[in-house]
């Protein structure tokens, strides 16, 4: 019998720093607050769009461009980018990759994410600043879902290449990247600590 895997859906997971990162993620947690106090108008836009939450989404974000703190962290994220789009196999040789967005978000107890891709980009990823323990994780959904039709249930057992859903941890220092129509979603925040993290899209030309 010859049975072959084919259109895999790969996730990049890694810490962002080897070594000696606590002293950014510090200067980034702070510069996050600062920009919720400041950002009047975004803080306005979540009330609409992010109840009990706080993003910067509709208001500030190009972070990267106005910040040195978060033009810094575009530079560490770009080596992870250039490393994820290889395993990828994009033929990115004559061409440049840039991060389009980088924004703001701080969800405090039961606010959520819902499902969700990020158009108009082909990577996209999140770095987590502060996360406390037990706080949600984020999960991604198979992308053939909605074609399955009449398939049957998976069995109760089985191999990880089979789930539907896949969650990854959210851990302060951590970042993932992901291709952009990838399907994701935060579940409520369980604890009585902000979970903080910083969103962003990269396009090419």
């Amino acid at each position: 019998m010859s049975i072959k895997a084919w259109f895999p859906t790969f996730i990049y997971y890694e810490a962002l720093n080897k070594n000696g990162g606590e002293k950014f993620n510090r200067e980034l947690l702070k510069e996050c607050y600062q920009i919720r106090d400041f950002d009047e108008e975004g803080r306005a836009w979540s009330e609409k769009n992010y109840p009990g939450g706080y993003t910067s989404y509709g208001s500030m974000a190009q972070l990267h461009r106005f910040s040195s703190t978060f033009g810094d962290l575009e530079r560490r994220i770009n080596k992870h980018v250039k490393a994820f789009t290889a395993h990828l196999e994009m033929d990115l040789r004559k061409k440049k990759f840039f991060m389009t967005d980088c924004w703001v978000n701080i969800m405090p107890r039961e606010v959520v994410h819902s499902l969700h891709l990020h158009p108009l980009s082909f990577i996209s990823g999140t770095y987590y600043v502060n996360t406390p323990k037990g706080c949600s994780n984020i999960k991604f959904e198979d992308p053939r879902l909605s074609k399955f039709m009449a398939a049957p249930p998976r069995l109760p057992e089985h191999r990880e290449e089979n789930r539907q859903f896949v969650k990854y941890p959210a851990e302060s220092g951590k970042l993932i990247l992901f291709e952009s129509w990838l399907r994701h979603e935060v579940a409520a925040n369980q604890t009585d600590e902000e979970r903080v993290s910083i969103s962003f899209n990269y396009h090419w030309d």
